[in-house]
């Protein structure tokens, strides 16, 4: 016998139920449906073998040999299917009790990140977190592809209808320049004096979050000067030894680029910048991400 359409495994059910109790009655009370169309159905699978199942008779219902043939067999695959539901329960149990935490650069500042992790994990012992880093050159941290069910970020985000979060730190925005920058002898400097010099950009991928870095907003229509795209922290840090350009950076990432040959001083006239910690709205009913962002906002209060 060669079936040239797939039989569903709902149709397999049927068929089981009607082969043990020899009753299609008997056997739609057992499934839950109507008789009707248990009989209708148990027909359409008979038509999609090609061949009968059953013998009908006013005695009752009786299997064929055909039917006998595929006994076995059926409860075989349901058994299969059934071990294969079990796993898939206990894959989406799995996701459900995983956290996936996305970031550019490390929270950092003063054991922000740690601080999280023990209130988290100590509300929800179970869950597991898994922190991704994540590259530049996507401002949503893995959020907007559904690589991380969480993640810190830098506002504003691209598309912002898409997501909901809580603001971490608000910090104002320093400008990194190598130590021989004339303008490094300076305490303190108006955004004014740097608006013609060459920035580092983000790529233009970081859409909104890189218009934010070239403080687009305070530069009162005159483009930036980009000098290079930097799309991680070393790169950043190479590029300013380099001398390729200036850039903007938060107060608590200060120390990522500092690390010799370059120093971070106070800009006047330009908006602080704001952390975050950010989700999709959809996953807002989510125990786990409302739990994560719970924890967060503690922490942060308390800081």
């Amino acid at each position: 016998m060669v079936m040239t359409v797939d039989v569903h495994v709902r149709d397999l059910r049927y068929f089981v139920a009607v082969a043990e109790e020899l009753h299609f009655t008997r056997a739609a009370e057992r499934l839950y449906v109507s008789q009707p169309a248990l009989s209708k159905q148990i027909r359409a699978l008979e038509r999609q073998v090609g061949v009968e199942l059953f013998r009908r008779d006013r005695q009752g219902v009786l299997l064929t040999e055909a039917g006998t043939a595929l006994l076995p067999q059926a409860r075989r695959v349901l058994a299969a299917w059934a071990e294969a539901d079990a796993a898939m329960a206990a894959a989406r149990a799995a996701q459900r009790g995983t956290l996936v935490v996305g970031m550019s650069t490390s929270p950092g500042r003063g054991g922000l990140l740690p601080a999280i992790r023990s209130r988290f994990t100590a509300a929800h012992p179970e869950a597991v977190v898994r922190l991704r880093q994540m590259s530049w050159e996507d401002p949503t941290a893995g959020l907007a592809d559904g690589e991380t069910d969480v993640a810190f970020v830098w506002l504003p985000l691209p598309d912002p209808e898409r997501y909901a979060w809580t603001v971490l730190a608000e910090e104002p925005r320093l400008v990194a320049l190598p130590d021989t920058h004339p303008l490094a002898a300076h305490p303190e400097i108006d955004f004014a004096d740097l608006v013609d010099e060459p920035f580092l950009a983000l790529p233009p991928s970081a859409g909104p979050l890189r218009d934010f870095w070239l403080a687009l907003e305070e530069r009162a229509g005159r483009p930036p000067r980009v000098a290079a795209e930097i799309a991680g922290t070393e790169e950043t840090y190479e590029a300013l030894v380099a001398g390729l350009g200036i850039c903007l950076v938060a107060t608590g990432n200060a120390p990522l680029v500092t690390l010799g040959g370059v120093t971070t001083r106070p800009v006047r006239g330009i908006a602080p910048s704001r952390y975050a910690l950010a989700w999709r709205r959809e996953d807002d009913t989510r125990p786990l991400v409302r739990a994560y962002a719970d924890s967060c906002r503690r922490v942060a209060r308390q800081r």
